[in-house]
């Protein structure tokens, strides 16, 4: 079963939240991909999973916010809230994963932390359990959005798509590239960057 909008994302994420307040545990995660598009109302589609690039939690009073990278494994409360779900809802088993945290290793965008939305879910009066679930800015998710697109090598996939809602601008898209560039020096893969921002462009451009 695939989660079919940001409405059943949230059903979902509940579900997870209320499980770790059964077993006294609160748990902070980062959701990037299709899951953050839903949730932040650019794009209405399905997804297969939720798509976790760091832990954290929201800022404290005066204290920054923090993101770490997740942990291998994940906490033992989250693996079972999200078993359970799965069953309940019919998910797939990895319907919440960190393979996203794989980009920790190239570096994510500069500042990417701290302009994380914090949005909490699970019983209502239980806020010091559940789940805090952060959604990456607009702004990060035109860069992790062209490198997905630029990686997959065609103006046909859900990530092209995607980075077309997000309305990148020509300022935007350039701060983009520019972070994708030293990520990976092959000519070709350079070319294929400048051909995705080029098709990206026409429909922003509106020529």
């Amino acid at each position: 079963m695939t989660l079919t909008s940001g409405s059943a994302i949230r059903v979902a994420l509940t579900a997870v939240g209320e499980q770790l307040a059964f077993q006294s545990a609160r748990v902070g995660i980062v959701v990037v991909g299709g899951a953050a598009l839903n949730l932040l109302g650019i794009v209405e589609r399905s997804t297969s999973d939720v798509d976790v690039i760091a832990f954290g939690a929201a800022a404290s009073r005066g204290a920054e916010p923090t993101i770490h990278q997740p942990p291998d494994p994940m906490p033992r409360a989250l693996e079972l809230a999200i078993a359970t779900v799965a069953r309940d809802l019919r998910l797939d088993p990895g319907w919440l994963n960190t393979e996203p945290a794989l980009q920790w290793r190239q570096g994510l965008p500069l500042g990417l932390g701290s302009r994380v939305s914090w949005h909490h879910y699970g019983p209502r009066d239980a806020a010091s359990v559940g789940l805090d679930v952060g959604l990456v800015s607009r702004l990060d998710l035109i860069f992790l959005k062209l490198y997905a697109a630029v990686d997959h090598a065609t103006t046909r996939s859900v990530h092209y798509r995607d980075l077309l809602a997000l309305s990148p601008t020509a300022d935007e898209l350039g701060m983009a590239a520019a972070w994708i560039l030293p990520q990976n020096a092959s000519p070709e893969f350079h070319a294929i960057l400048d051909q995705v921002v080029a098709h990206v462009r026409r429909p922003v451009d509106g020529e």
